[in-house]
Order: C-alpha cells, then sequence, then structure tokens
C-alpha cells in the first residue's frame, strides 16, 4: 500500500511534472486543502476528492492514510513542492503509526523557482528560503533567519509574506534586511504565480517595504550583486568574470 505526497506546482496543468500527472491520474482519491482541490479538479475532474479547510493538517493526513491503508491509491495533494512548506514532513511522522503504508513523495515547482522565472533569474546564486508565517514558528526565530540571511548576503525569496493578522510582517522583515542590505537592493514579487491573475513588479527594497501583497504573493530579496537587465531581476553567479 503506497500513500503519495504530490507537489502539483502552482496550479497551472502546464506546469505540473508528467510524473505529478501520471500519480493523481493513477490514484483512487485525491485528498488536499479545499482550494487546492478545486484547482485540481480543472485538470482531473472524475477523480474522487476528499478535502478539509485550512489548519486541518492532521486529519487531512490521517484521512490519507487511512484511505490507502484500506486499500486505495491515494494521492496527497500540495500545492508547489510537498517538501517545501508541504505536507510530506507530516505525512512520515504520521505513518509511523500505519507500518503497512509506503509513504512515497512526488516532487513539484515551488514558488521559489517559478515566480523566480516569472521575475527573471533572481536565485541564480546561493539564495535562503523563508516563511513570514508565524503560526507554528516563533517570530523570533524568523527574525533570527531573516537577520542571518541578511548578514550572510543571500538572495531571499519569503513565502507568506502577508495576512489579515500579519499585515505589517513584510515591513518587519524588510526593517531587518535594511539594517545590512542597501535600500536600493533589487528586489520583487509576483502575485499568483501561474494562475488567473498573475502580476509582477520589481522595484528596490525601500519600496518593497512599502508595498502591499497577500498571502498569494512570493517575495523576492535580492543580494548585493542583483540588477535590472532588459526589465527582469537577474543575480548573476560570476560566470561573466571567470
Amino acid at each position: 500500500m503506497k500513500l503519495y505526497i504530490v507537489g502539483f506546482g502552482a496550479g497551472d496543468p502546464e506546469g505540473m511534472t508528467l510524473k505529478a500527472r501520471k500519480i493523481i491520474e493513477s490514484s483512487d482519491v485525491v485528498v488536499g486543502y479545499t482550494v487546492y482541490a478545486q484547482l485540481m479538479k480543472k485538470c482531473f475532474p472524475l477523480k474522487s476528492y476528499i478535502t478539509t479547510p485550512m489548519r486541518k493538517e492532521r486529519e487531512r493526513v490521517k484521512m490519507a492514510l487511512e484511505e490507502t491503508k484500506n486499500g486505495k491509491t491515494v494521492s496527497l495533494i500540495c500545492s508547489g513542492d510537498s517538501g517545501v512548506y508541504g505536507m510530506a514532513g507530516l505525512a512520515f511522522e504520521m505513518s509511523k503509526e500505519y507500518p503497512d503504508v509506503e509513504v512515497e513523495v512526488i516532487p513539484g515547482v515551488t514558488a521559489a523557482l517559478s515566480g523566480g522565472a516569472v521575475l527573471g533569474a533572481p536565485l541564480t546564486h546561493d539564495f535562503a528560503v523563508i516563511s513570514l508565517s508565524d503560526l507554528m514558528t516563533p517570530w523570533e526565530k524568523i527574525e533570527k533567519r531573516l537577520e542571518c540571511a541578511a548578514i550572510g548576503d543571500f538572495s531571499v525569496a519569503i513565502y507568506n509574506p502577508s495576512s489579515k493578522k500579519r499585515y505589517d510582517y513584510l515591513e518587519r522583515a524588510c526593517d531587518i534586511m535594511l539594517r545590512y542590505k542597501d535600500k536600493n537592493t533589487v528586489c520583487g514579487f509576483v502575485r499568483n504565480i501561474g494562475r488567473d491573475g498573475e502580476t509582477f513588479e520589481i522595484m528596490t527594497l525601500s519600496e518593497l517595504r512599502l508595498s502591499s501583497v497577500d498571502m498569494f504573493t512570493t517575495v523576492f530579496i535580492g543580494n548585493s550583486e542583483t540588477k535590472v537587465i532588459n526589465g527582469k531581476m537577474v543575480t548573476p553567479r560570476g560566470y561573466v568574470n571567470v
């Protein structure tokens, strides 16, 4: 018995890996967050779906494990990559109670990569990925990670930059970055990556600090070498100088 943890990318069928599509097509049941299930229904309308709302992750994984235990082939779906802020880790943790169920991770294209492609090439050199959501990570730890990334001159991809309760978190993150990065550092963000209404903007770090973003936005902060080339955000690796 096998449970597949499938990263389906941004939701655009063209951005889904061939393996992810093959696994979902071969599954008896698709389990996922309600919004993600709606996206997949457009691609796989005949599948049987089991959904839970946000913050019901444990219940969702248990449902998937139970369905697998009962002999069904199950895909537990995640946006982007299931191992990047996805359900893969929790599925492995909870699978200890289901020794007969094998868990296999099917990788997908995470927002740092799909969003980076929209902006240009912001992550060509060393980079960090940091979520500003403090639901499961104390803000003090997030601050420390932001500070370390800034000190190390990493390019940074920021997930979950803002919400109604965390309306000023991106501003606070930029304030930390501004202690170590120039105010004119090239930055950008992409909203609704690979979905209807996709938009992007490129700006400076000081301008990003005042920008309005939401949970469907991925933010990119460049390093000291990042520049704008032909309207795109580019972080060189140094090939030209070799």
